[in-house]
Order: structure tokens, then C-alpha cells, then sequence
């Protein structure tokens, strides 16, 4: 029988049966005795099959039945490639591009050449935590850690790892700073957007401080989205700079109800759209993404947003605040006004609980108020 390389995985290959065409592995190794042994299955039906029961070989091979092995022992960037070969295809491109960059540019430079097994939490924390702690943000140091406890769990779960010695790490709380405005401040930023920006960016920021929705969502927006009979935009897709993509989560897929005044402000802005990609020769169809370049007629480039906000804010005299902090203070707003919160996580697309551990410091304040509220309207001095 013919068997031919893969080009893609070492130790896989593919043949020909009388089913068709077939794949299996053959991977050598040494046992505790330094004796040359070799694992081998075939009968897979594709390539990528192949190869993830392969890791699963090489990962008891190198740390779990033949802990002796010399040169195969299970070092941390081996685990990491294992980890992410064999599950990036569940995650969405977000969290593989994050996940490859933490584990390319902190995690293997950092702790990579460490037997897995040996790595204790001392080691951890004097040779990951504190030198990132040096360089970045709590935040950013957390969302490291979390990743890597992600992949040393997995190792758990698949028994290349006795147990997760990294779990008790203290990082420092981010400071947070308030990424959202006050209702006279987003009357005064809206104010300044319609006085200074063009109508693409004008448009943008009213459908965002009105809706609610992550920038992403609104920049994956399409006439298709748009019923101006009902008042309401559909959230389908999310587009940034890695491309487009589906939302965020299942409750991503939302329809809003929105102002009238609002949509018709997008109705007008969408005749512009329709006129302006015209001049650049550039037909028009309902599927094309809803707020374009007043420059070039192409889709809004996603840093766009980022630098429009600066500008306003700057014009405006308010503080710091990113696309995102609208949807927080859309979310903030509506809470205030004590809206529940099973409703106002309907409208962003999220679930209660995520609406609680956000904002819950606006529903401590909205209690408090609660309180004042009833005595004040006993209005007794004296009990």
C-alpha cells in the first residue's frame, strides 16, 4: 500500500482504500525502557482527524504513559501548540488571533522551554505574572492568565496534566475609568458631532447612543437590517478589522426598537449613501454595508470610529471615551431610569447576569435611590 505525506502534519498520511481516500498516522517513540515503539491507526476520513488523535498520542507519549522520555518531554510550548492545533477551529477568529498572540508573544518567550509538569506556582508567578505585571496592565496581565488557564485546564481534562498548580494567582484590579457619559454630556456630544462631522459619522453616532449596539454591529449593518415601518434595526453580523463575521453571542441576534426620529435620520442617510457611492461609480445594492467613506464610497474602515471619537471629545471638552463607552451609556441610562434589567439585557444582546456584574454598581445606586424614594414619600420625622 502507497502511503503519501501530508503537507500539512508530520507523521500523517493519506491512502487509497476500496472506500476511497483515507488517512492515518504513524508516530515512533521511546518507552520507559528506551525502547523504540510505534502508534499507528489509519481509517480516518480526513486529514485534520488524522492529526488530532495523532496529539493525543504524542501528548501520553511525551508526558503520560513515558514520563521518562528525554528529548519528548511535555514542555509548555509543546502543550500550547497541541492545545491550540486541536481546538482552534471551535473558537471564532477573535479568540484564535488573541490566543495565538498570547501564546507567540508572552506565554513561549516567558515559560515555553518549562516541562509542563514541573511548572509550580512560584515559577509561574516569578517568571509570568510579575514580569508581565512590569510591562502591562492588570487587565491585560489577567486576560493572559486567563488564557493560559484555559490551555493548562484542557491538559487537566486530556490527563496530560495531574493537576492545575497556577490557580492561585493574585492579580491587581484594573483601575477602571467611567467609559460613559452623563445624559447633559451625551446631549453635548451628539450637539458636537452634528456641528463638526460629516453625515457618515453623524449618523453613526446617533445610531449608537440610541440602540445601544457594539460598534462592530453597527458597522456590519446593511439596508437589509433597516425597517422603517416598524422602527427597528436587526442585529446579524458583526465586521471590524478582521473581517466579518457572525455576532458575538446567540442573544447578539436582537432586533431594536428605535426612535422615529432616529430612523429618520438613517433614511436620510441611506439616499445620501446611495448618491454618494453613485459618484465613485459604485453601484448601489441593499446587501452593502450601511455607513461608507463620504471619501471613497467604500464600507467605514473600522479604526474610523476610534478617531472620530477623539476629535469629539477633544471639540467638546468631555473626557476620554471610547465607541464602546455609547453602549455603556445607553445601558446606563435605561438603568437609571430603572428600566428592568431582563429588558435592557435584551436590548444589548446580553443575559441578565452579564447586565448585573457590569452595571452593578448603577443598580447599588438605583436601590439607594429606591430608599430615599419611599421615605421621603412617608415623609415621617419622627418614629
Amino acid at each position: 500500500m502507497n502511503y503519501i505525506k501530508s503537507k500539512k502534519y508530520q507523521f500523517v498520511f493519506s491512502y487509497e482504500s476500496k472506500k476511497g481516500k483515507k488517512w492515518l498516522y504513524r508516530y515512533r517513540y521511546y518507552n520507559n525502557f528506551n525502547e523504540r515503539k510505534e502508534a499507528s491507526k489509519q481509517g480516518f476520513d480526513t486529514e485534520k482527524e488524522a492529526y488530532k488523535a495523532l496529539l493525543e498520542v504524542q501528548t501520553k507519549a511525551a508526558n503520560g504513559s513515558f514520563k521518562e522520555l528525554s528529548s519528548d518531554r511535555l514542555k509548555v510550548k509543546d502543550w500550547m501548540k497541541i492545545w491550540y492545533e486541536t481546538f482552534e477551529d471551535d473558537w471564532k477568529i477573535n479568540s484564535q488571533l488573541q490566543r495565538i498572540n498570547a501564546i507567540e508573544n508572552h506565554i513561549n518567550p516567558l515559560i515555553g522551554d518549562y516541562v509542563l509538569s514541573n511548572l509550580d506556582l512560584v515559577t509561574y508567578k516569578t517568571k509570568f505574572i510579575k514580569p508581565l505585571l512590569a510591562k502591562y496592565k492588570p487587565g491585560t496581565v489577567d486576560l493572559l492568565h486567563s488564557i493560559f488557564m484555559i490551555a493548562v485546564n484542557a491538559a487537566v481534562k486530556n490527563e496530560s496534566l495531574d493537576r492545575n498548580r497556577m490557580k492561585e494567582v493574585y492579580i491587581p484590579e484594573p483601575t477602571k475609568s467611567e467609559n460613559y457619559l452623563t445624559d447633559k454630556e451625551l446631549e453635548l456630544f451628539i450637539k458636537t458631532a452634528k456641528e463638526t462631522e460629516n453625515i457618515t459619522n453623524y449618523t453613526l453616532v446617533l445610531v449608537l447612543a440610541y440602540s445601544g449596539m457594539r460598534i462592530g454591529e453597527a458597522l456590519g449593518l446593511t439596508e437589509d437590517d433597516l425597517d422603517f415601518e416598524k422602527n427597528t434595526i436587526s442585529i446579524n453580523r458583526t465586521r471590524d478589522g478582521k473581517g466579518t463575521r457572525t455576532p458575538k453571542t446567540k442573544n447578539s441576534y436582537r432586533t431594536i426598537k428605535m426612535s422615529p426620529v432616529i430612523m429618520q435620520q438613517v433614511k436620510k442617510y441611506l439616499l445620501w449613501v446611495k448618491t454618494n457611492r453613485l459618484q465613485f461609480g459604485k453601484p448601489y445594492k441593499s446587501t452593502d454595508f450601511l455607513f461608507c467613506s463620504y471619501q471613497t464610497g467604500d464600507p467605514l474602515s473600522p479604526s474610523t470610529p476610534l478617531y472620530v471619537f477623539r476629535r469629539l471629545c477633544s471639540k467638546s471638552g468631555l473626557k476620554k471615551l471610547s465607541p464602546h463607552g455609547l453602549r455603556h451609556t445607553h445601558a446606563t441610562l435605561l438603568l437609571k431610569d430603572n428600566n428592568p434589567v431582563v429588558s435592557v439585557a435584551k436590548r444589548l444582546g446580553n443575559t441578565p447576569d452579564m447586565i448585573n456584574n457590569i452595571y452593578g454598581h448603577v443598580i447599588e445606586e438605583m436601590e439607594d435611590d429606591l430608599v430615599d424614594s419611599f421615605s421621603n414619600s412617608l415623609n415621617i420625622q419622627n418614629l
